[in-house]
């Protein structure tokens, strides 16, 4: 029987390791709580993971192919047209080790010694040389989708800190950027073995991305420490943990 929960990490992955990196999920689960970001990145014990959401992969696959085959003509999206976007795909040598989960673009941080990175879905270009960091997202849901929901606000921070990375390689990043959204429709009569979409393109114009430094430093703060910090306020997983060890008193 195979074991999908390892609770004993490699100590090269974990904070102070070789191949110990500080990813924008990290960033992320920082933001969301603390206390489960020191066990995970100091102790080495991931929170248990969820399953893979092996459709939604599927159409970002699918999303990054069909980019692709406009990327190499240098030519727009109809999609981009549809939603009155002046780009095209941007053409770059390391775009596909951008994309990459585990390796992405990254950039060291000097003042603690750590490597940010973070793996994109797709970079487009406008004709002033400005790059539009977009994310692919896909649901099923009866209502139009938007960004609006507060549980959203993750996908915001997620945009904001491939701005930055992508700023501090040197690249000029527009403060807007796209969300592709896939939404699978159910108000078919028959399913005929293939599901069918309605595409949105969000826009989402990032205010300022001056919280990443300062989230930066307070990491490294944190991790510097030998005291497991407190609780995220809205954690899922921390009151669990607490309940369980009452009961085991």
């Amino acid at each position: 029987m195979g074991q999908f929960y390892n609770p004993n990490r490699n100590s090269n992955w974990n904070y102070g390791g070789a191949k110990w990196r500080l990813s924008r999920s990290k960033i992320d689960l920082f933001m969301e709580c603390p206390k489960c970001f020191y066990i995970d990145n100091k102790l080495g014990t991931a929170r248990p993971r969820q399953f893979p959401l092996n459709l939604n992969n599927a159409v970002d696959e699918l999303f990054k192919k069909e980019f692709d085959i406009y990327r190499k003509s240098e030519k727009a999206h109809p999609l981009m047209e549809k939603f009155g976007i002046d780009a095209v795909p941007f053409k770059h040598a390391d775009i596909d080790k951008w994309r990459e989960n585990f390796k992405g673009i990254d950039f060291l941080h000097d003042q603690t010694g750590m490597t940010i990175c973070g793996a994109v879905d797709d970079l487009w270009i406008n004709p002033r040389g400005e790059i539009y960091i977009v994310d692919y997202k896909s649901t099923s849901k009866d209502e139009k989708v938007t960004i609006d929901a507060e549980w959203q606000d993750g996908y915001k921070r997620q945009m904001e800190v491939y701005q930055w990375l992508l700023r501090q390689n040197g690249f000029e990043v527009s403060d807007t950027g796209y969300f592709v959204y896939a939404n699978g429709q159910t108000d078919k009569d028959r399913f005929d073995a293939k599901l069918d979409f309605d595409i949105d393109i969000i826009p989402y114009e990032s205010e300022s991305t001056d919280w990443i430094e300062d989230t930066i430093f307070k990491i490294k703060e944190t991790l510097d420490q030998d005291i497991i910090p407190d609780s995220g306020e809205k954690c899922d997983y921390c009151p669990y943990h607490d309940r369980r060890d009452e009961l085991e008193k």
